[in-house]
């Protein structure tokens, strides 16, 4: 967005920055932009929106790297509020910007001790852990938080990222089935949840990969990875001698997937005369078999 500083009021930089906060978005160097050309000398006419005005600009700065700045707003809130635990937070998120994780894990520890049921810190201090490639701690950390803070969905798919990242399958596959029971009727976690079973291989994972990606099928119709997905497990289980007396069914339905991928991907696609590429797909698909041991 190209705002004309020049011509802009304290008033209407004021009425900008609570329609970014409105929206929830950040546009972290419009706002130091605007702080630092105009409203910096005058946020005192703000009125009641000053404090959130200046955490708004901290937030910002930190993005931006402009420490400078964030220092000098949370110098003011501190003024005001002397031991708010909401201005330690943004002092915490100052030391972590600036990588002095040592100093930001003491300030979140007397954050904690002085509220136990804020749960923000705790996640700050496990961010910590991740940007120092602490992994297995932070993994320790996190299922310590999730005994406190069950319903935290965000925290059960963050606690599957990284055992994802670990190798650990079955434990990435337990948290998305918890992020699953707080929202069955994404498609998109039910994809997730299917991509996980198909990894771990073994035709009980592909079977039950099977059954989640039609799941988000059903829950999307344009979902071509769920398309995908089932055609690789049609594939999968139709070469598994575990399953031989389904095999026509199997290789029916990996052949009812591969025509819809190809009629979605002819719909939506953007390119003219794209048929030589959809046969390109189609012989791709068509030639891709996996066999099982």
């Amino acid at each position: 967005m190209a705002l004309n500083y020049e011509e802009m009021s304290w008033s209407d930089v004021r009425d900008q920055f609570r329609k970014w906060r409105e929206e929830t978005g950040r546009h972290s160097e419009e706002v130091v932009q605007l702080w630092v050309a105009v409203l910096e000398d005058k946020v005192h006419k703000t009125g009641n929106e000053r404090h959130l005005i200046l955490e708004q600009v901290i937030i910002a700065a930190l993005d931006t790297a402009r420490f400078d700045i964030a220092t000098q707003c949370t110098k003011q809130l501190a003024l005001e509020f002397p031991g708010s635990l909401r201005v330690m937070k943004f002092k915490a998120m100052r030391y972590e910007a600036l990588e002095q994780y040592d100093e930001a894990d003491e300030v979140l520890d007397v954050i904690i001790a002085k509220d136990e049921t804020n749960a923000a810190p705790r996640k700050r201090k496990i961010a910590i852990l991740k940007a120092r490639g602490r992994r297995v701690e932070a993994i320790k950390e996190l299922n310590e938080y999730l005994k406190k803070f069950m319903s935290d969905q965000e925290a059960w798919h963050e606690l599957c990222t990284l055992y994802l990242a670990m190798g650990e399958f079955g434990k990435a596959a337990f948290c998305m089935e918890e992020v699953l029971l707080h929202n069955p009727h994404s498609h998109l976690i039910h994809q997730r949840l299917a991509e996980i079973r198909y990894t771990m291989g073994g035709v009980e994972n592909v079977e039950s990969a099977r059954t989640y990606y039609s799941q988000a099928l059903k829950l999307n119709p344009h979902n071509l990875r769920a398309l995908y997905g089932i055609y690789l497990c049609c594939n999968y289980l139709a070469n598994s001698r575990a399953v031989s007396s389904k095999r026509k069914e199997l290789q029916k339905l990996a052949q009812w997937a591969l025509e819809q991928v190809s009629e979605h991907t002819t719909k939506q696609s953007t390119i003219k005369n794209n048929d030589k590429l959809i046969m390109s797909l189609e012989a791709a698909l068509a030639n891709l078999e996996i066999k099982s041991n």
